[in-house]
């Protein structure tokens, strides 16, 4: 048995104190320090914060390596370096590449998944095909050469590896046929994204299944008073909503708003790029080139191509530029998640009978200890 004291324990729905959190490979109780069970390993929090580890949908890459590499060494690289991060679960992100090369990096994941449950770094909980099934006009870093039109039988083959797929709705037949096929025959999450649909549009592909948008805001078409457009669609439906949360992709001003509207659907990703770890400079994504400066990643023309966001900081983003509860705040990068993978039984959350999935960060957030199935694998 293990025992954390000294810390505050953020729970699905409130923080509290004076308690110490006893856990073994699963959660095994809050109790007091009268209660703490002989011969129990003492963990101090050092007056920090003692969360849930955290979950991250959408993450390219990190410390110069690319899940496109299609390698089992970048895959490792990583999954290590995310623990810095308080990232205890993630799904590997695929882009819009030459298909030959999504099939490789998918077959590398889905090798590697059962290991990644006891290695030295972040689980492999599925993977994120993000596109090749996109819009041309919404391609945003995506090379429209491989894009491709949505295809349910390439789903179905990778479905015990793909958790979400992204796909622009209106590039699907008119009645969504491939949609309601991924569906209807497999668990993965249909998300929308990367898309020019309208607010019509956008609406019949929730009717025909899908479940999630792929970083709300960035990559499709705008709210506007006569043209809600997919950002309406996502927000006036009950699908869960990405965000990346390094105050540039979304301006802070509407964190709040979208909480109020979201709530528990509501999913902080980092959309984070190789480039994430190391310092400013040039770095490559998909094949192409990219410019890392301040907390932006642009293609050569401009084109901003996702972030170098620690999804740490992210939560923390969020908290000081909002008045969401932190509780609430870590729901968004843990539980919120956990349940969009249909995982929230076993993660996201300190709870009695979960995977001791634990993080613990100073006052700051800033991570000193991080715990996978009760085992540290990360400590500063």
């Amino acid at each position: 048995m293990k025992a954390i004291v000294n810390g505050k324990i953020i729970l699905e729905n409130s923080i509290i104190e004076n308690r110490v959190l006893l856990f073994s490979d699963k959660i095994e109780g809050i109790v007091s320090d009268k209660e703490i069970p002989e011969n129990s390993e003492i963990i101090d929090a050092c007056g920090g914060f003692i969360a849930p580890g955290l979950i991250d949908l959408h993450i390219h890459g990190y410390l110069g390596k690319d899940v496109c590499d299609g390698e089992e060494e970048s895959i490792r690289t990583i999954s290590k370096g995310l623990l810095a991060n308080g990232v205890t679960g993630y799904l590997p992100t695929t882009m819009t590449v030459d298909m030959k090369v999504i099939r490789k990096a998918l077959d590398v994941c889905r090798a590697l998944k059962e290991e990644s449950c006891d290695w030295d770094g972040s689980v492999i909980l599925g993977c994120h095909a993000e596109g090749p099934f996109i819009s041309e006009k919404k391609k945003g870093a995506q090379d429209s050469k491989y894009i491709l039109s949505p295809d349910a039988d390439f789903v179905k083959e990778y479905s015990d590896i793909i958790g979400i797929i992204t796909l622009a709705p209106e590039t699907d037949s008119d009645d969504f046929k491939a949609i309601r096929e991924i569906c209807d025959k497999t668990n993965v999450v249909v998300s929308m994204g990367h898309t020019s649909a309208d607010y019509k549009t956008a609406m019949s592909g929730v009717n025909a299944g899908v479940k999630h948008s792929t970083h709300l805001f960035n990559a499709m078409t705008p709210l506007a008073h006569r043209e809600p457009g997919v950002v309406g669609a996502a927000l006036t439906s009950d699908v869960s909503c990405e965000l990346i949360v390094d105050t540039f992709h979304v301006d802070a001003a509407l964190y709040d708003m979208l909480w109020k509207l979201k709530g528990r659907k509501l999913c902080f990703i980092t959309d984070c790029l190789p480039a994430g770890g190391l310092p400013e400079g040039e770095y490559t994504l998909g094949g192409k080139k990219i410019i890392y400066k301040g907390i932006v990643c642009r293609l050569e023309d401009g084109t901003v191509a996702g972030s170098i966001l620690h999804l740490n900081r992210g939560v923390w983003n969020v908290f000081k530029n909002s008045d969401i509860p932190l509780f609430e705040c870590v729901n968004c990068a843990s539980l919120n998640p956990a349940t969009v993978l249909g995982l929230d039984k076993t993660k996201g959350s300190i709870e009695v009978g979960k995977d001791a999935d634990i993080i613990i960060t100073d006052n700051d957030f800033e991570v000193k200890k991080t715990i996978i199935g009760g085992k540290i694998k990360y400590e500063a």
